[in-house]
């Protein structure tokens, strides 16, 4: 079992930052952020895997940063230039067991946490 836990969502206006936080238990290897704005589809944001590959959805490529600290048990997301298109709820999932892609399609994780609101204004 993992158990997902976020934190770090907030408002922040065109330009600024911010940094969300999953802590989580279990050993996933595949973690993930992902977001869904009302009346969107949920997308990938960011993952990484258990030694440390990452992978980015195309439009948050130079401005997200996906890192994790394993003796803390806590993945980050560092949004860095928000624009309001990037104002979403941000989830965390993850699935065990290696994997040499971890996947980007929402739908292959089995963990969540409750997810944490990021607004951004213009």
């Amino acid at each position: 079992q993992v158990r997902l836990v976020e934190s770090g969502g907030g408002s922040v206006r065109a330009g600024g930052s911010l940094r969300l936080s999953c802590t989580h238990s279990g050993f996933p290897y595949c973690i993930g952020w992902f977001r869904q704005a009302p009346g969107k589809e949920r997308e990938g944001v960011a993952i990484i895997d258990g030694v440390g590959n990452t992978q980015y959805e195309e439009s948050v490529q130079g401005r997200f940063t996906i890192s994790k600290s394993d003796p803390k048990n806590t993945v980050y997301l560092e949004v860095n230039n928000a624009n309001p298109e990037d104002t979403a709820m941000y989830y965390c999932a993850a699935r065990v067991g290696y994997l040499s892609d971890c996947p980007r399609q929402w739908d292959m994780y089995i963990y969540w946490g409750q997810g944490t609101q990021v607004t951004v204004s213009s």
